[in-house]
């Protein structure tokens, strides 16, 4: 049970080791400049896979339950779903549904652990395999595994990495599923609220620290920015770098001055255009002396 593009792999891990009965996705969803349905990453998958797909648009209502009680399923895996399961839903498979949540419990707990992480600065972050209950992200947790956020790394390449080592670590908890004892959350939760394009424009003033996490945690989506000229430029990648001088100032190529210490854009991408380097960003195009 999974949508996004982070699902993928843990569905292909499954397919590959285990008879999967059915794959469940979100309906598809209108995309495209032509606004046509387009199916999520994993029916997608599923597809070409061979697999059977369904899309309810709700798991509450009693067809729906019937119908996904109906497969005697041993055990369903949920990662990044993103429909609420019912009790109904939770009970049905023997072995109850396990969950597949990108950080390490009860840190960040809900809709967007990884961006919330890198924004933090919190030096590691993980993936955990937590039995679901009717809580939010509040299950005991069977299996964790720790990773390092490198001092460059952006919320795209750690989504990458992470959902990888999903696809392993769930093989490693199915394989010992009847040895694991349940782990109960310690106390200390947090909450990773959805990001908020509201959140995403740059404030100079602040630290280059703050900053720098707020580029690297909103790339590549929705994309920090800033006004440059009055166009509005997406900053994609960055380093915190010796420098100072008035918040927003363009020290020299694409260092820009914050509230305190400088920030070095690796990667920024204007309206309309793809992202680029520095020297590419640069060609043909001025900056003023101070960014908005």
């Amino acid at each position: 049970m999974g949508t996004p593009d982070f699902s993928v792999p843990v569905l292909e891990a499954l397919a590959r080791d285990h008879e999967v009965v059915c794959v469940y996705s979100q309906p598809p969803r209108p995309a495209g400049r032509g606004k046509k349905d387009r199916p999520s990453p994993v029916q997608a998958r599923a597809e070409a896979l061979g697999l059977p797909v369904r899309h309810p648009v709700s798991l509450k209502t009693p067809e729906a339950q019937a119908e996904f009680a109906a497969l005697n399923a041993d055990v369903a895996v949920v990662v990044a779903y993103g429909l609420i399961l019912p009790q109904a839903v939770l009970d049905a498979p023997r072995h109850g549904c396990l969950n597949i949540h990108a950080s390490l419990l009860p840190r960040w707990r809900g809709a967007a652990p990884i961006h919330r992480a890198i924004m933090a600065g919190d030096a590691e972050t993980g993936i955990c395999i937590m039995q679901m209950e009717a809580g939010l992200d509040t299950g005991p947790v069977l299996l964790r595994a720790a990773v390092a956020i490198g001092p460059e790394e952006t919320t795209g390449a750690l989504h990458d990495r992470l959902s990888l080592m999903g696809a392993r670590l769930i093989g490693e908890a199915l394989a010992r599923l009847p040895a694991l004892v349940p782990e109960a959350q310690p106390e200390g939760a947090s909450y990773a609220a959805k990001i908020d394009k509201a959140e995403a424009r740059v404030d100079w003033a602040q630290s280059a620290v703050q900053v720098d996490r707020l580029i690297r945690g909103l790339s590549p989506f929705p994309g920090a920015w800033c006004e440059v000229a009055g166009e509005r430029v997406k900053l994609l990648a960055s380093r915190v770098v010796p420098g100072a001088g008035a918040p927003g100032q363009v020290l020299h190529g694409l260092t820009v001055a914050c509230g305190a210490g400088a920030v070095e854009i690796t990667l920024a991408q204007r309206e309309g255009k793809k992202p680029m380097a520095p020297g590419d960003f640069l060609r043909g195009f001025t900056l003023p002396e101070r960014l908005g």
